[in-house]
């Protein structure tokens, strides 16, 4: 499959895609399928994250319908817990998000976490590149695990961080790590007065961590439910692209989440071991600009087996 077939082909070569993707991630044609789509980027991606019960999957079924209505065509990956039996997803796609089968313009994908204890699955990013290379933005749901849940600043342009009322753990493991990473904050469920006060815990915690970027992070109460703050949100998520947009920061920011990926990667299929060989061999192993970074991944996994 080309990335032409791809952008062409609709659903039915998007899934024919991602069951690639997770048959035979090392073969030629996928690498060359991942690589294309890397150096094709169309839309944005919005990573939801946050602790489990937040209502994020809620969330996604409020903010699909309002990017539809402009027009957006729209990318789903829900990553959802393991199954200890089967290793596969324990909640599909139609459980999660309830979205018209016949409109070509979302697709929804759900993946398993299994291992994988920064929120996201293994698959993510490629099934990311594949996705953002289609369609105009790209929503990803983490699978919410709490102070582990940073993977998912990796692979999108805008991290919105949901809280729901009376959170105050959440509140504690952002103060302790994660809060640098939200560019949106979201109070969920927000139809009472304990939101409000969660408001006010979220500014206080947000008043210690000064962003080097110069963003300031907005922070929204929202009802899904009853479709109050979606209007809101939508339009802190397209001032944020804009901002993105200025400055070749989306550019800048796309290659260090590249470069921090492919690290990663490294780690996770050769360990420490395996890099310190390609070291000593001479091999280069940080992501530049220009790179193909899954072609490279495959000549270094060469030089480290040979």
């Amino acid at each position: 499959m080309t990335l032409k077939d791809l952008t062409d082909g609709g659903k039915g070569a998007m899934a024919e895609a991602l069951a690639v993707l997770e048959s035979a991630p090392d073969a030629p044609q996928t690498i060359g399928l991942l690589d294309a789509a890397y150096s094709a980027p169309r839309g944005r991606v919005i990573g939801i994250t946050g602790p489990p019960g937040v209502g994020k999957s809620t969330l996604l079924g409020a903010v699909i319908p309002r990017l539809r209505e402009v027009g957006q065509s729209v990318g789903v990956i829900a990553v959802d817990p393991s199954s200890r039996q089967t290793g596969g997803a324990l909640l599909g796609d139609r459980l999660r998000l309830m979205t018209d089968p016949e409109d070509n313009g979302v697709f929804v994908r759900s993946m398993a976490a299994r291992d994988r204890l920064g929120g996201l699955a293994e698959l993510t990013v490629g099934g990311m590149l594949l996705m953002r290379a289609v369609y105009d933005t790209v929503l990803i749901e983490t699978v919410g695990v709490g102070q582990s849940e940073t993977d998912v600043a990796w692979v999108a342009d805008t991290v919105v961080f949901c809280v729901q009322p009376g959170s105050g753990d959440s509140l504690q493991f952002m103060k302790s790590g994660i809060m640098e990473i939200p560019d949106i904050a979201v109070v969920t469920k927000a139809d009472s007065e304990t939101a409000q006060r969660t408001q006010a815990d979220l500014r206080s915690a947000m008043s210690h961590q000064r962003r080097r970027d110069g963003w300031t992070v907005p922070i929204l109460p929202v009802s899904a439910q009853k479709g109050t703050g979606v209007a809101p949100l939508i339009a802190a998520l397209d001032r944020h692209g804009d901002w993105l947009d200025e400055a070749g920061r989306l550019e800048a920011r796309r290659l260090t989440n590249a470069k921090l990926w492919f690290r990663e990667a490294l780690s996770t299929r050769f360990g420490r071991e395996g890099v310190k060989r390609a070291e000593m061999l001479g091999c280069r192993m940080n992501l530049d600009r220009g790179d193909a970074p899954y072609e490279r991944l495959a000549d270094l996994a060469a030089a480290i087996v040979d």
